[in-house]
């Protein structure tokens, strides 16, 4: 039996462990969408650090975890444009929404909050929307 799942499994531990340790330090609900934003809009002047320290780990990591591994396969598509469209999307989607799955559905849901339950249930939905046309319909990735 192939090993892959694992992955899956080690970054919701790492994401739900992320978000318990922000709320208990901050008091607030760790939403990767709002604290870009208030980066973003000027909203989160007030700790800006603490953003940007977030940010900083959440671009940094990743690659600093890629270097133990001979072989890092993201499947992820080489058509930069692609790539550019569903960036925006996301950031649109995420705008539209009041949030995004780390905080509707990794922190909503932990929390019993009805309302992360919907989001992330209309998330999860669109995503399947979106494979089946872009993927079987369209051809594009």
């Amino acid at each position: 039996m192939e090993q892959d799942w694992i992955w899956g499994f080690v970054g919701g531990l790492m994401i739900g462990g992320a978000g318990a340790l922000f709320l208990l330090m901050n008091g607030r609900i760790m939403g990767a969408s709002g604290i870009v934003g208030g980066l973003v809009d000027g909203s989160g002047r007030s700790n800006r650090g603490e953003r940007l320290a977030f940010l900083t780990g959440l671009i940094l990591f990743p690659p600093l975890l890629a270097s133990f591994y001979d072989h890092v396969d993201t499947r992820l598509t080489g058509n930069i444009w692609l790539l550019v469209a569903a960036g925006l999307l996301v950031g649109f989607g995420t705008r539209l929404a009041n949030g995004c799955t780390s905080g509707h559905g990794v922190c909503g849901i932990s929390r019993l909050s009805w309302r992360g339950l919907a989001a992330t249930i209309a998330y999860i939905a669109a995503g399947g929307v979106v494979v089946l046309m872009f993927r079987h319909w369209l051809g594009v990735i």
